[in-house]
């Protein structure tokens, strides 16, 4: 119990807090499952993160699940549910077919107060022994130290937003205050040029070498701008979290099926990062926008990432011309360190893979600080 309470309380973020809470629990009470979920206001979760289930059969059982059912009861209840087998509970409704067939049950709701900031359920398979009263107990003992866990991550979390909304605005003085003057100061230039064009033109080719400069310097100073906007869910979730994020959004928004992998950490720099949510991003456009999938599958591992779909796939000869972003991912791996390979063939769908140099550099240890 004290690793446990000592390892909720190393993490920052709330997504951690709760991925280790809920390994801690299905430990602490040898579960064969566990599963932590934060309810929202609209009958349904903003996090369920279980352990136990692999990740293929997460993807399998479907959605997150809603507040109906025993989850709704141990929602309701200030005092733990423990039961020999749930489904003998009038309470029980239904699984969906995926799901594992579970008995016994202990569910401990997470108390702040008397508001209810999560729930903590644990289950064991068929013909495996129920929880005890001791388990009870120091599952209810983790709760309470999860809910000060939970609490002090939100506002750590609530921090980090409101210090990157004013980077952001800093960053927009600064552009308005260096990029925006470059502007002004080019078009006066070109007007310049335009009415010299006929009188004078050597001093108009002159005016047009200004515009060059000028033009030249605000790309430079926007590139800085833009290099140091980086997204404010990378703050608060980190890479791997932040591209599951995005998939299950597009998931949401499109018929395609969308599996996501995860195999091994990735170890990058903040800029890296940065560079890689953009390149998968990116590829990720293309396939829902052009390759007309019906699958697309991403894997993310330490030392690459792939994207692969089973679309129309195109002539990688003539991919410069087709407007795919190719060169942009192109430019962002080499940014990387590493390698962009494409493999595709009309018919035979794409697999985007960055190759990654998987040993961290001076730049990320620091970050790490």
């Amino acid at each position: 119990m004290s690793a446990a309470v000592g390892a909720i309380t190393r993490h920052l973020s709330v997504r951690q807090v709760l991925e280790v809470i809920v390994s801690s629990a299905r430990r602490l009470v040898g579960a064969d499952y566990a599963a932590i979920g934060i309810p929202d206001d609209e009958g349904g979760f903003a996090e369920f993160i279980t352990d136990g289930i692999g990740e293929e059969q997460r993807l399998k059982i479907g959605p997150l699940p809603r507040q109906h059912g025993m989850l709704a009861a141990i929602l309701t209840e200030t005092e733990p549910i423990r039961l020999d087998d749930l489904r003998r509970d009038p309470r029980y409704r239904w699984w969906p077919k995926a799901h594992p067939a579970m008995a016994a049950l202990l569910g401990v709701p997470i108390l702040d107060g008397d508001r209810i900031l999560g729930i903590v359920v644990l289950t064991n398979d068929l013909g495996r022994p129920g929880f005890s009263e001791a388990d009870t107990e120091l599952i209810e003992l983790l709760a309470s130290h999860a809910a000060i866990a939970i609490t002090n991550a939100r506002l750590y979390e609530r921090s980090r937003e409101l210090t990157v909304v004013e980077e952001r605005n800093r960053l927009a003085r600064e552009l308005h205050d260096a990029v925006m003057q470059r502007l002004f100061s080019l078009r006066l230039s070109a007007r310049a040029a335009c009415k010299l064009v006929d009188t004078d033109p050597g001093a108009a080719v002159a005016r047009l070498g200004e515009v060059e400069a000028l033009a030249a310097e605000a790309i430079t100073e926007l590139r800085g701008v833009i290099v140091e906007l980086r997204p404010a869910d990378l703050d608060v979730h980190g890479l791997v979290e932040t591209l599951r994020r995005h998939v299950a959004l597009l998931d949401r928004l499109h018929d395609t099926e969308v599996a996501f992998e995860v195999r091994s950490p990735v170890d990058l720099s903040r800029d890296g990062e940065v560079e890689v949510l953009r390149l998968v991003q990116e590829a990720l456009g293309n396939a829902f926008r052009h390759a007309k999938a019906a699958h697309v599958r991403i894997m993310i591992a330490s030392d690459r990432i792939e994207i692969a779909d089973d679309g129309v796939g195109f002539d990688a000869a003539e991919a410069a011309t087709r407007g795919l972003g190719l060169l942009s991912m192109r430019e962002r791996a080499k940014a990387l360190g590493g390698d962009l390979d494409l493999a595709t063939a009309p018919g035979e769908g794409t697999v985007v893979t960055l190759r990654l140099d998987s040993a961290p550099d001076d730049e990320s240890e620091a970050d790490r600080g």
